[in-house]
Formats: structure tokens, sequence, C-alpha cells
């Protein structure tokens, strides 16, 4: 296959897996996400699923949440790692809503990064699933996927996110990472990796990856 046949064999797999596409996080609205997708650095989002039904109990809105003290935030967060960074993020980022955007999480990625503890792909999910923008947030699973695929030789997630943005239609880019996603967890893992189930790396797969994996 070439590249364009490989492209549109992922996009044609992966729609007939995932017809309907769920929302890794649970939330209720654009701020329940922000947070959520910041407490789910170097976290799993089941371990996050299950912390932000406590916190949201206290603050699920900013002006709820800077009545919290950072370390009463830190507590409840503690399980999902990084707390005392999350914390001072979370408390810091709701005066800034509060201050400058009226409460609300602002459409725009420039403003989504001036918030503390949000960086590009935190801000990436929340113009992608909270408000519709086209946007392709690159996690780790992505980024091994994609390499896997031989559809990047990106050493890092920006290089990934620049060739996934340049490969997939922009229409699909908002459902395809959600999409990647969940398959990377199901068939794909970085660790207890069956080849036999990973249907599309075992077809399209970069050479040197299938090799690597018939050696071990």
């Amino acid at each position: 296959m070439n590249k364009q046949e490989r492209v549109t064999f992922v996009i044609n797999t992966l729609k007939e897996l995932y017809p309907t596409i769920p929302v890794p996080l649970d939330h209720k609205d654009p701020y329940t996400l922000l947070i959520a997708v910041l407490l789910s650095a170097q976290c799993t989002d089941v371990r996050v699923n299950q912390i932000t039904p406590l916190l949201f109990a206290k603050a699920d809105n900013p002006y709820d949440m800077i009545k919290m003290s950072v370390e009463e935030i830190k507590e409840i967060i503690r399980p999902c790692g990084l707390s005392p960074m999350k914390s001072k993020g979370i408390h810091g980022l709701s005066h800034i809503l509060i201050d400058k955007h009226g409460g609300k999480v602002p459409q725009s990625f420039e403003f989504l990064e001036e918030l503390p503890a949000v960086g590009h792909k935190t801000a990436s999910v929340v113009m992608s699933q909270a408000f519709g923008v086209p946007a392709f947030p690159v996690d780790t699973h992505i980024h091994r996927l994609m390499y896997r695929w031989n559809l990047t030789n990106g050493k890092n997630v920006v290089q990934t996110e620049k060739d996934a943005k340049r490969i997939f239609p922009e229409e699909l880019w908002n459902d395809l990472h959600l999409q990647i996603i969940w398959y990377g967890r199901q068939y794909s893992p970085a660790r207890a990796w069956d080849l036999d189930k990973d249907i599309i790396t075992k077809t399209i797969g970069r050479k040197t990856v299938i090799d690597s994996y018939h050696k071990k």
C-alpha cells in the first residue's frame, strides 16, 4: 500500500470499530472538561474519572473552586499524581477565568495556553471536545500508533501532531484522535501487545516494528 492507501485503511477501520465514539473523561461542560484533562497528565483516565466526582461535588465551577484552598484541592486530587503542581494550576486558572473571562472557559488556543498548567495538548482537547473546533491532540497512544503505522517519523508529539494534521482530513480530526486513543488501548498497547489482534499494525505497520515484535 502507498501512504494514501494506508491512511484510508486507518480511517475506514477505525470508523468500523468505533462508529460512535465515547469521550474518555467524564465531564458536563467546558470547565469540568478542562479540569479533568489537566488532571489526566501522567494519570489514567480511569483514575481521573474516580477522582473528579469528589472534586466537583465541592466545586464544579471556578467561583466555588477559588473558595477552596490549594491545600484542600491537593488533598482531593492526590491520587492523580503531580498534585502540588496540578492543585496550584486549578486554583490559579480558576482565578484567571473569573478575572479575565467572566468565569467562562475561553474558546481560543491562545487564551487557553496562557492558563497555568495548561499546555497545547490540554488546550487542543478542550477546543475539540468542548467546542468542536478541529484539533488533533497527540498523547502517547497516538504518538506510538502513528509511528507503528509508519505514518510519522516523529521523535516527539509536536512532529507527530504536524504529520497527523497533514495526512488526515481536517473534518475527521476530532473523531480520529479519539478513535486512535481507544484503538491503542484495546488493540495496540505499549505492553502486553498482541499483534494478531492489532489488525491495523498487522496490515500496514512499519517493517522494523513488526520484525522487532517477532524477534521477541
